[in-house]
């Protein structure tokens, strides 16, 4: 049906009033649409000009250069230790293996080669999320971004400084390529415990370069970035293995990985093999560098510059020099008895759970001696943890204390054990020690460059790291009368010359000084041959008298014997001070024809590119002629042979050397050569207390010389001595024809 035109809606008609009113609205609308539009975009563009000009200039990443490990090496190439305020080793593009990269560009970038910096719609999503979340902006970086931010700018989260951050991600993509970009995140990016930059993390979790790593090794590193302290394998096993599968099924997802391998890889347990700090395997030695590194060339350079030591030390004389010093030091606990008085965590207010020595973060092997917490105590076993290993410690593990376990042992004591062995279960077995406080130090040096092989300063570093080695002057003993000996030898003496051993009384200036020997016997005439192997302190006093004290002690300073020595006669005897380094770098002398070449810690010195700062050649000193070196050397080996050192004779090398004791047992000494190498060692406490009844240098140091020198010099022929020349009857002393008899084992003062 039709509508009637009175059904209709009546037709508004606007007029030309009501149009134009319209037009202008809308014209004003437009105008203000546009001056907002200008607003903004001045605004914006103010802004990134404001922070644009601000900004770091990303061309210097053209030079750029991470903060870097300074590290030392010893005398084959081998890292013995590092400076560094990151731990940081710097690698090449093609050091990082493809399933490294696939990995870190699956779980943290997908689109890395595609995107020009910045990948938009993961930003706008993250900014939609915080908005809504009332958060912090945060997420959606590429790689890019997080090199910028690393490289350049604070982590602090705010909308400000993203910006910054893909203004400047911008940048760098403009001016370098994905390999580059790469390379520069993957040098820069941290991985937790101080380790930055993937070849560093590969190193310190796996003890492997990155381009070794397997796919499970290179998803678990790869995992890290996000989270490093959450997703440590160390301290959080559960979670990083999640998070490493995460990437493994990211690399899955983008067919980086078949399903087989992405299904092995999981399966897979993660097998960590921490490597400790290098500069546990010699800290003295390494702390000795640090000082003259930074004294030097600064502690910026030290610490941050990459510099590259070449050192003197011996990796494997040093792991020798070690376990002699630590063995040494049980077998004097072994001899005095269990002493007790241990630390106890509980008693502290600290629990079993949270407990962490130094040792542990330093790598267990068997021989090492560690600080381990007991967690359990029955009748006859106490548990014993150290780091990630347990051990059962029974009574044949603590037989020479002469106590059973209850006696000895409370849960929360820290004991000190002997790891003899460990197992794949992270058992171990152990054997309890002691730590009573008393200290050894051991130097050795190459006779022909003066270089350092190995130094020992001390029984542990970590609780002290006062070097025993190089700053404590101890007194030296009968480890001096070589310096008597010498001097009346390079005037005219020879070994068949005789000397009264007899009672007597000299005069000195602090009036009537009666000596005596360590055995409280007189031999008459004795040969000086004989009195020096057997240490008699009379005939030492009667040679320094004739040759006159002021003499001997120029002899000692010539030697390299830095401290003043008073003019009095009981010098002769030892009562002078010296350092293991002066002793052992003085004795060595003797087997190297009467030179001595200054010690030797340092051969060369490089900076980040190679380029040479400085080189040490070997610096030599004339000490005494040929002819009397040879002659001492000679008598030196009638200690080993029939002296107080004789127990050396059962080792079947040509050695020579002189043992050392001072009054009360204080300090004892042992120093010896063989013709390549001359080899130090001290046993004493740091306070002036004795050591024992009978603690001489043969008991308490020379066995300590004997098992370095066994195992340096085993597999190697270190030659024989030079003879001495032809000799005559001298005009010093006289010479008698009764034949030298067998001398006792017995040690002067």
């Amino acid at each position: 049906m039709k509508l009637l035109d009175a059904d209709r809606p009546p037709v508004q008609v606007r007029t030309a009033e009501e149009i134009a009113a319209r037009r202008r609205f809308w014209g004003w609308v437009l105008y203000g649409v546009l001056v907002l539009a200008a607003a903004a975009l001045g605004s914006l563009g103010g802004l990134l000009f404001v922070y644009n000009t601000d900004l770091p200039q990303v061309e210097d990443l053209e030079h750029y250069r991470p903060i870097s490990n300074t590290e030392l090496f010893d005398d084959q190439g081998r890292v013995i230790g590092s400076f560094a305020l990151q731990r940081r080793v710097v690698a090449r593009f093609e050091d990082y293996p493809p399933v490294l990269r696939e990995a870190v560009i699956s779980i943290e970038d997908k689109n890395f080669e595609k995107h020009w910096g910045v990948n938009v719609w993961r930003i706008v999503g993250a900014a939609y999320r915080d908005l809504i979340s009332g958060g912090k902006v945060q997420g959606a970086s590429t790689l890019t971004m997080q090199l910028s931010r690393n490289l350049f700018l604070s982590p602090e989260r705010t909308y400000g400084r993203k910006l910054e951050e893909i203004l400047l991600a911008i940048q760098i993509e403009r001016r370098f390529t994905k390999a580059q970009i790469f390379t520069l995140y993957a040098n820069q990016i941290f991985l937790g415990h101080g380790v930055y930059g993937f070849e560093t993390g590969a190193e310190f979790y796996f003890g492997k370069h990155a381009r070794d790593l397997t796919l499970p090794e290179a998803a678990l590193l790869a995992g890290l970035p996000k989270a490093p302290s959450s997703y440590s394998p160390i301290n959080n096993p559960e979670r990083a293995l999640r998070r490493r599968n995460l990437v493994i099924n990211s690399m899955l997802e983008d067919g980086k990985v078949t399903a087989a391998e992405a299904t092995a890889a999981k399966e897979e347990p993660i097998r960590l093999n921490l490597q400790s700090d290098p500069n546990s395997l010699a800290p003295y030695y390494v702390e000795e560098i640090r000082r003259y590194l930074e004294k030097r060339y600064g502690s910026d350079q030290v610490h941050q510059g990459g510099l590259r030591v070449y050192t003197s030390l011996d990796m494997d004389m040093q792991k020798a020099a070690n376990k002699a010093v630590l063995d040494g030091l049980a077998a004097y606990e072994h001899r005095h008895g269990w002493k007790g008085r241990l630390e106890n965590v509980l008693l502290e207010g600290q629990t079993l759970e949270k407990y962490h020595n130094p040792d542990w973060d330093e790598t267990v092997e068997p021989g090492s001696y560690v600080h381990g917490l007991v967690t359990q105590v029955s009748a006859g076993v106490a548990v014993v943890k150290f780091g990630a290993y347990s051990a059962s410690l029974g009574p044949a593990d603590a037989a020479w204390t002469g106590r059973r376990i209850p006696q000895l042992l409370a849960p929360g004591d820290v004991a000190y054990v002997k790891v003899i062995s460990l197992g794949d279960d992270n058992q171990a077995r152990v054997t309890l020690e002691q730590d009573s406080g008393v200290q050894g130090a051991l130097v050795a040096i190459d006779n022909a460059t003066g270089d350092i092989k190995a130094m020992v300063g001390g029984r542990d570093f970590d609780t002290s790291k006062f070097n025993h080695a190089t700053q404590a002057q101890r007194q030296v003993g009968s480890s001096f009368k070589p310096y008597v000996y010498t001097a009346a030898i390079d005037q005219g003496a020879t070994p068949d010359d005789v000397v009264l051993d007899a009672p007597v009384t000299f005069t000195t200036p602090s009036g009537p000084y009666i000596p005596h020997n360590y055995d409280e016997r007189f031999e008459g005439n004795i040969s000086l041959r004989r009195a020096l192997a057997n240490s008699r302190n009379i005939p030492a006093l009667e040679i320094a008298q004739k040759v006159g004290i002021a003499t001997v002690i120029s002899y000692a300073h010539r030697f390299g014997i830095s401290e003043e020595i008073p003019q009095y006669l009981p010098i002769a005897l030892g009562a002078a001070d010296a350092t293991v380094l002066e002793q052992t770098s003085a004795y060595s002398t003797f087997p190297n024809d009467g030179v001595r070449l200054l010690p030797r810690y340092i051969t060369k010195v490089t900076d980040y590119d190679g380029r040479l700062l400085e080189e040490n050649y070997p610096d030599v000193r004339d000490v005494i002629s040929q002819r009397t070196a040879r002659i001492m050397t000679s008598m030196l080996r009638e200690v080993v042979l029939h002296g107080t050192g004789v127990a050396a004779s059962r080792l079947p090398y040509a050695l020579a050397g002189k043992t050392g004791t001072t009054n009360d047992f204080t300090d004892a000494w042992f120093i010896g050569f063989s013709p390549n190498l001359t080899c130090g060692v001290w046993v004493g406490f740091d306070e002036k207390k004795s050591l024992g009844n009978r603690e001489t240098g043969a008991r308490a140091a020379l066995p300590i010389w004997m098992e370095f020198m066994q195992a340096t010099l085993t597999g190697h022929d270190p030659g024989q001595f030079q003879p001495p020349p032809p000799l005559q009857p001298s005009a010093l002393v006289q010479k008698v024809d009764t034949p030298d008899s067998a001398p006792t084992a017995d040690e002067s003062h």
